[in-house]
């Protein structure tokens, strides 16, 4: 696998793959990632095509995405550990 490229993003890492004719793009942020597997189409297979493939509506469902993820995984945590409200701390002066 060889990175093609990289897309421009502020509040992402976006990287494009290329293994044998297959094109995946990578979405990172700071804690998240998803991955696209776009397969073989031929309109898909630069970094050009596969830039106007990620277009605003895409990166907006992108950040959804993370956002959910992120929500999730707080949830989760929040399972594991619930907050005690009735602890009490000693006052320091």
């Amino acid at each position: 696998m060889r990175i093609i490229g990289h897309i421009e993003h502020p509040e992402m890492k976006i990287t494009v793959f290329k293994m044998d004719n297959r094109v995946s793009v990578k979405f990172e942020n700071a804690l998240y990632e998803q991955t696209y597997k776009l397969g073989t189409e031929e309109r898909l297979s630069t970094l050009e095509g596969v830039r106007q493939w990620a277009d605003a509506g895409l990166l907006a469902e992108v950040a959804a995405c993370f956002r959910n993820m992120h929500r999730a995984r707080m949830e989760a945590y929040g399972r594991i550990f619930p907050i005690d409200d009735t602890v009490v701390f000693e006052e320091i002066i």
